[in-house]
Parts: C-alpha cells; sequence; structure tokens
C-alpha cells in the first residue's frame, strides 16, 4: 500500500494540487486526508477512485506510477511479440485502385481482399 500512497503524494504534486483541494474534493478534513497519504487511515477502494477522479488518472496508472499501464491488447502483443498496428484511410477513384493495392499488398493478398 505505500507504494500507492507515495504515488498519490508524487501525481498529486504533479498536478499542482494541494491536500486542501483533494480533501475538499473528497469531503474530508485536510488533516483526515493527511492521515491517508501517510497511511494512517485505511484508504478504500471508493475513496482511491475518487482520487483518480480527480488527479485524472486510471487507478492502475496511480498503482503503476511512475510508469503508465497500456493494455496489451491495445498494442498488438501477440505472443509476447509487439506488432505495430497502422491504420491508413486514403480516397481513390477506382481507376487507380489496384494499382495502389499492388504497392501495399502482394497478388494473393489483394485478391483476397476482393473476395
Amino acid at each position: 500500500m505505500n507504494n500507492i500512497l507515495e504515488n498519490i503524494i508524487a501525481l498529486r504534486y504533479k498536478s499542482g494540487l494541494s491536500q486542501e483541494n483533494m480533501a475538499e474534493f473528497l469531503g474530508i478534513s485536510q488533516s483526515t486526508y493527511s492521515l491517508l497519504e501517510k497511511g494512517k487511515r485505511e484508504l478504500k477502494y471508493s475513496t482511491l477512485l475518487q482520487i483518480a477522479i480527480m488527479l485524472r488518472v486510471n487507478i492502475i496508472d496511480i498503482i503503476t506510477y511512475p510508469k503508465k499501464y497500456v493494455d496489451a491488447d491495445q498494442l498488438g502483443v501477440s505472443e509476447g511479440i509487439l506488432e505495430e498496428k497502422v491504420t491508413v484511410q486514403i480516397e481513390l477513384k477506382k481507376s487507380k485502385k489496384d494499382k495502389v493495392l499492388g504497392l501495399i499488398f502482394n497478388k494473393s493478398d489483394i485478391e483476397a481482399l476482393n473476395r
């Protein structure tokens, strides 16, 4: 839990927020908030969620700070290998379509796309 509390403090400083700001948002006194950051009061999930909202981060990013958590599925990681994903959107006249696709894909790929 200590790392989470240290991360909350670091993120609060980074956001330029005071304990007073946080306490006011949470509806508690500054002294009670100070006890939360020191680990002398229980940090409940609902409070952690409100802190994340105030800091404008996801809870997982508080836990993994200073690294930002990124879901492997969003990156296109399969079997431990990072695959780059690229999305290209272009508008072509029909007469140029096959020529451009030929530059990007091989013939069997183009045939598969046209099926």
